[in-house]
């Protein structure tokens, strides 16, 4: 075994960016690969169910076209996770053309090792039947429908197939929705590093820069394993690790401080010491792998929901603002009764008012603070169809302009439209319809694993 082994994260996520002075820093400490996250469920579930990237294809070739350079030069395989932002067979074929179309740029010979993750719906309706899909938390039991209804359902993978993968000796590692740390983890524990440390690295190296100060998104980060303890060192020298900023990052998208469950097993940090071995690096220590007894992959799915139109507007009378939620319950009881045709579950009337409660709604702490002299107010009608959603959304916006409310004193209109036309589309709408683990036998027989030769020209 090594008695080292680095690796180099470019930015939190393909696509954001990174600056080339720090990239090039980073290829100068002769890394032993390049990983990278490319992919959250953070933009909520429009882009699994659409199956559309919500990183910019041209941000995300600016990128690869770097990454894969430096890999090149290297000789160093280059990984991906959550190709495409999603993972499902789209997200990953759409990262895929944008490699191909490098590699002929670039005159570039490439083996491309795909790991897809986007799973069959009646294996998964198989597995449902034989009581293997359970809910986690808080979604709840889940019926053979459901499946059906979702348009693209994916599975995190663990470290056990991209091991395989790097078997082949890639240049690059595209993969399907991966969990997040894997990509990262996976090559160290192939060359024979302690799970613990690498799944520990591997989440804090997936948000790159973040885990310094001033953290970034979009800047390089070096994370160098050894036998009993890893290193971070951004390699921006305005920034820097402290004990306070990888502790801090350790907590983040974390319910538990000291235990984080994933494909396998659980990081457990109980033990973890940090501790600061110059002015910008930090050494990590005690982290640990914990297997679990039964391997579960998490499944996510999205099933369209109806389509969505949206007016924006502003209110700038604290007569009407003191009254607003009065006034706005009356303008739902005035679209049911002009639609009352419709029932409940065939469209959805949503207002968010920002300036009172806008950000958090009902979890506002501070929701009996009086709202100042003016808020901006977001109408959204949800319906089973664009042309039903544009209806229910023009007579809302129409109704709430012209509503005669107590005290009123002006009559031109109670809005103020910062756009004309002041309604605008907002196309599908989908919802998570899966949040759920799923109990496998063999962690790497579930994901489609293939070989792609690209010639550089052709």
């Amino acid at each position: 075994m090594k008695a080292e082994f680095k690796i180099l994260a470019p930015t939190a996520i393909l696509g954001y960016g990174f600056p080339i002075k720090s990239f090039e820093a980073g290829i100068k400490e002769s890394p032993d690969i390049i990983a990278v996250d490319g992919g959250s469920t953070d933009p909520g579930p429009y882009y699994l169910g659409s199956g559309k990237s919500f990183t910019d294809r041209e941000a995300v070739k600016r990128d690869l076209r770097l990454i894969i350079r430096g890999g090149q030069k290297l000789d160093i395989p280059v990984l991906v996770g959550t190709s495409g932002g999603s993972g499902a067979d789209s997200h990953l074929n759409w990262t895929e053309e944008i490699v191909k179309e490098l590699a002929r740029e670039e005159n570039w010979n490439l083996k491309v090792s795909l790991i897809g993750s986007q799973f069959d719906k009646e294996y998964l309706k198989t597995k449902l039947a034989d009581g293997q899909i359970s809910p986690l938390a808080p979604a709840e039991e889940i019926k053979a429908a459901d499946i059906d209804n979702s348009t693209n359902i994916v599975g995190q993978m663990g470290i056990e197939p991209i091991m395989e993968a790097l078997d082949n000796s890639p240049d690059v590692v595209l993969c399907g929705r991966a969990y997040d740390p894997t990509v990262f983890a996976a090559p160290a524990v192939k060359a024979g590093f302690k799970p613990g440390l690498a799944f520990h690295l591997g989440k804090i190296l997936e948000c790159a820069s973040i885990a310094a100060d001033p953290g970034s998104g979009s800047d390089c980060m070096l994370g160098t394993l050894k036998e009993d303890s890893f290193i971070l060192k951004p390699l921006n020298q305005e920034r820097r690790c402290t004990v306070t900023s990888v502790a801090a990052h350790t907590l983040y998208e974390k319910a538990d401080p000291y235990h984080l469950t994933g494909p396998g097993g659980e990081i457990d940090l109980t033990d973890t010491e940090f501790t600061a071995i110059s002015d910008r690096e930090v050494e990590v220590k005690g982290s640990k792998f914990i297997p679990a007894e039964t391997y579960t992959i998490k499944l996510e799915g999205a099933e369209l929901v109806g389509y969505r139109t949206i007016s924006l507007a502003g209110v700038r009378d604290p007569i009407m603002i003191s009254q607003l939620d009065d006034i706005l319950e009356s303008i739902r009881a005035m679209v049911r009764d002009n639609f009352d045709d419709l029932s409940e579950d065939d469209y959805q009337l949503i207002f968010k008012k920002y300036g009172q409660n806008g950000v958090m709604g009902e979890l506002e702490p501070n929701r009996n603070q009086p709202a100042n002299y003016e808020l901006g107010l977001v109408i959204e009608a949800i319906a089973k169809t664009q042309e039903m959603a544009d209806t229910i959304c023009s007579f809302t916006r129409s109704s709430l302009l012209h509503y005669g409310y107590k005290g009123r004193k002006a009559t031109a209109g109670n809005l103020a439209f910062p756009y004309s036309p002041s309604d605008f589309r907002g196309g599908e709408v989908y919802s998570f319809s899966l949040h759920h683990l799923l109990e496998v036998d063999d962690p790497i027989k579930p994901f489609k694993s293939e070989i792609r030769e690209f010639k550089g020209g052709n």
